[in-house]
């Protein structure tokens, strides 16, 4: 058996739970590496008290680790994209297998990273940078490697999870959801990244990569966040038997990959609809195996952890004996990647919910009906809400049947512009995922 050196750069959430799990359970760990593992060095700014560092070496310089001959696999906890770049690309020249949790330097960088550690005859592993303690990227480059996958959908962000299910369950106003959601560390003093759907993009974007073996940039995912959801929409799809979900989708087609991050209606007896709270859930289709799907812990400083040292195992296998195991970081071959068109969401063919409010006049519900009809929009269900007292406007939701999103847009352009409907209109996609 090898003694293998780790050096961990890093020991906030992610970087205290990788520590102490290793220490809890190295024997076990280090019988399913068929090595022996220690941690070597720890670069932090400042010690964490969660965590016994009693016997280990620590540098408050982190480029120390990714420059030590005292260290094989440098795990990268840092986040970011700046440093973090520099971090990696230190450690891969140094020769230094690289681990890492971070979705946005994978997302925004992973091709260059993997190529310069394909030169330099390292691994990189990033388990943990998608859904957390979920082992998704290992089912996608090696449990799935037999098949060609269709589609893939997956709630990816658990603060996004926990304000919807919170505001579906309760009722509740999505700034109060917040609120306690920021209180109980779910989501950060500035939650824009989970909140407008850019953490779960990087996430799709990884996902994405790997699923349909080619390079993807953010730049080319349509994103949307859940800001913007009324708790009355919310409510209604209750009543229409569909729950709200923010999803990342990704789906090939004969035209192209879909590739969108937005809230979702999904049919309440669904799989997906049934994953609440923080918890994070993939499903995966594809052609020998049909659908599946892979739920647990988006986050956490554990069931990171359990994401960031199962890369580490994998790294240790591969440098004894074993090195037959070794997978590519996108489970195939850098230059076997090709470059596929990405519709823009315009093109993107899906049902939709739409809600407005119109005067509860004959006639009106018929205009809007045929600029529906006119847009090639056939509609599988009306619902004319009960007119409040005193009110001479009603709420009107619609359910379309599937139609490309421009032919929507154009339908929704042409109804705001009627005299007798107020507002805007609001829409929000709707998902079958069994039909996909």
């Amino acid at each position: 058996m090898t003694n293998i050196k780790i050096g961990i750069c890093g020991l906030g959430t992610v970087g205290s739970g990788v520590f102490n799990v290793m220490q809890r359970n190295l024997a076990d760990i280090n019988a399913r590496a068929s090595n022996q593992l220690s941690i070597s060095l720890v670069g932090c700014r400042r010690d964490n008290a969660n965590c016994d560092l009693s016997s280990t070496s620590i540098t408050r310089d982190i480029f120390d680790v990714a420059k030590s001959s005292d260290v094989d696999i440098v795990v990268e906890l840092i986040g970011g994209t700046t440093v973090a770049y520099d971090l990696v690309m230190t450690a891969i020249e140094q020769g230094k297998h690289v681990v890492t949790a971070n979705k946005a330097l994978i997302a925004e960088h992973g091709m260059e990273i993997f190529a310069r550690a394909e030169a330099q005859g390292v691994m990189v592993g990033y388990e943990a940078s998608v859904a957390g303690g979920i082992p998704i990227i290992k089912a996608l480059r090696e449990g799935l490697s037999a098949n060609r996958v269709k589609w893939l959908a997956g709630i990816i962000n658990g603060t996004t999870n926990f304000i919807l299910s919170e505001m579906d369950s309760k009722g509740r106003q999505f700034s109060d959801v917040l609120v306690e959601a920021q209180e109980k560390g779910y989501a950060e003093a500035d939650p824009t990244f989970d909140v407008e759907g850019i953490d779960a993009s990087h996430k799709l974007a990884i996902l994405a990569s790997i699923a349909f073996a080619m390079p993807v940039s953010t730049e080319d995912l349509y994103t949307d966040g859940i800001t913007q959801l009324d708790p009355q929409d919310v409510a209604y799809a209750r009543e229409l038997g569909y729950a709200i979900k923010h999803l990342g989708i990704a789906r090939q087609t004969t035209e192209g990959i879909e590739l969108r991050v937005h809230p979702t209606l999904v049919p309440e007896v669904s799989l997906i609809a049934g994953v609440n709270d923080v918890l994070n859930a993939v499903m995966v289709n594809a052609d020998a195996v049909g659908t599946t799907l892979f739920y647990g812990p988006g986050a956490g400083a554990e069931p990171t952890a359990s994401a960031v040292i199962a890369d580490v195992v994998d790294i240790a296998r591969s440098m004894s004996s074993l090195s037959e195991t070794w997978v590519p970081a996108l489970g195939r071959d850098l230059n076997s990647l090709e470059s596929q068109n990405v519709l823009p969401i315009e093109e993107v063919e899906t049902s939709f919910y739409m809600r407005f409010s119109a005067l509860d006049e004959p006639g009106v519900l018929s205009n809007i009906t045929k600029i529906m009809g006119d847009s090639g929009i056939s509609i599988e269900a009306i619902i004319q809400r009960e007119q409040p007292a005193g009110e001479d406007y009603v709420n009107v939701i619609i359910l379309t049947s599937v139609t490309k999103e421009k032919c929507l847009n154009e339908a929704v352009s042409h109804i705001e512009q009627l005299n007798t409907v107020r507002g805007s209109v609001s829409f929000i996609r709707v998902e079958h995922l069994d039909q996909m």
